[in-house]
């Protein structure tokens, strides 16, 4: 079992920046391929970015590329995503989530934190 817990985010101004962090816990969560989700009021949850944790590989959503950076702590037990020249359309839940490999789905995720982008 896997345990996420997100901290950071918050109210932000609009061209603003912020920084998320996940801290994973339980077995071998260092191991796991990591991502992050976000979930507008009246969307559906959708990808944000993603880091395995052998070869480093990342990958985005076309939405925040050139944005936003994932990126694992040393220790790789935390993930971070900085989030740069945020967007009012930015404004959501952003939830850590973790799988077993890059084949499988994801299935361990934190409780979501909010970020709130404002003009």
């Amino acid at each position: 079992q896997v345990q996420l817990v997100e901290s950071g985010g918050g109210l932000v101004q609009a061209g603003g920046s912020t920084r998320l962090s996940c801290a994973a816990s339980g077995r071998t969560a260092s191991s796991f391929p990591m991502g992050w989700f976000r979930q507008a009021p009246g969307k559906e949850r959708e990808f944000v970015a993603g880091i395995m944790s052998s070869d480093g590989m990342i990958y985005y959503a076309d939405s925040v590329k050139g944005r936003f950076t994932i990126s694992r702590g040393n220790s790789k037990n935390t993930v971070y995503l900085q989030m740069n020249s945020l967007k009012l359309e930015d404004t959501a839940v952003y939830y850590c989530a973790a799988r077993d490999s890059y084949y499988a789905a994801y299935s361990y995720w934190g409780q979501g934190t909010q970020v709130t982008v404002s003009s």
